[in-house]
C-alpha cells in the first residue's frame, strides 16, 4: 500500500489531494511541521533533509513533490490526468508543471520565511517586498492562461496539483491581487473539489 509522510501546511498537501482525487488506498503518517519530528533520525532516513512529502510505494521511496505527482499519475492512474506524449497539449503540460517550482514557489518560500518562520527582529522588509513583487509577476501569466479555461491546460491535470496548490498558498498569504479575476476564480474552483478540501485541510 502507498504510504504518505505528511505535515500540514506543506507541499505534502499536493500529494494527499492527488491521492484523494485518484481514490487510491493509502496510509497516512501525519507529522508535526516542527524540527522535532521532521529532523528526527527516523525521518531523515526517509528524506536526507528532513522534509515532506515522502511517498513510499513498496521498494520505491520518493521525496520531491513534483516527481511524486508524475509518478502517481504514470503508475497509479488511468492516464486521464496527463496528456499523451504525442498530444499538442503535452509541451504545455510540461511547461506549467515545472513553472510551479521554478517561478512561483521560490518567492512564496521567501515570503513564508520573512513573515512566519523568522523571528520579528530578523525579518527584512526589503527582501519581503521584492519577493511579493516577484510573486505577483509570476502569477500574471497564469491569470492570462486561465482566461478561457477552467484548469491550467483545459481539463484537470497533474499541473493543477502543483500550480493549483501554489496559487492557493499565494492567495492565503494575501499575495494574489483581486484584479487577477481568472486566477482567483480558479482557486475557488479547486477549493470546491471535495478531494482538494480533504487533501489540503488534513
Amino acid at each position: 500500500m502507498l504510504k504518505l509522510h505528511h505535515a500540514p501546511n506543506s507541499r505534502a498537501g499536493r500529494i494527499l489531494w492527488l491521492l484523494e482525487e485518484l481514490k487510491l488506498p493509502y496510509e497516512l503518517n501525519r507529522m508535526e511541521f516542527h524540527p522535532k519530528a521532521l529532523k528526527s533520525e527516523e525521518h531523515r532516513a526517509r528524506h536526507p533533509l528532513g522534509r515532506v512529502p515522502v511517498l513510499e510505494d513498496g521498494d520505491v521511496t520518493l521525496y520531491e513533490s513534483g516527481a511524486i505527482v508524475e509518478y502517481l499519475i504514470a503508475r497509479h492512474s488511468d492516464g486521464s490526468l496527463r496528456p499523451a506524449v504525442e498530444s499538442p497539449l503535452f509541451p504545455k503540460y510540461l511547461q506549467w508543471l515545472h513553472y510551479c517550482e521554478g517561478m512561483v514557489m521560490p518567492p512564496i518560500n521567501t515570503i513564508v520565511v520573512q513573515t512566519i518562520l523568522l523571528p520579528p527582529e530578523r525579518r527584512n522588509e526589503e527582501i519581503l517586498g521584492q519577493a511579493k513583487r516577484l510573486l505577483t509577476k509570476s502569477l500574471e501569466p497564469l491569470n492570462a492562461a486561465l482566461a478561457d479555461c477552467d484548469y491550467m491546460i483545459g481539463e484537470l491535470s497533474g499541473v493543477d496539483f502543483m500550480l493549483g496548490h501554489a496559487c492557493y498558498m499565494a492567495r492565503r498569504l494575501g499575495c494574489m491581487p483581486e484584479d487577477m479575476i481568472h486566477l482567483n476564480a480558479y482557486v475557488k474552483r479547486l477549493e470546491a473539489r471535495p478531494a482538494f478540501d480533504k487533501g489540503i485541510k488534513t
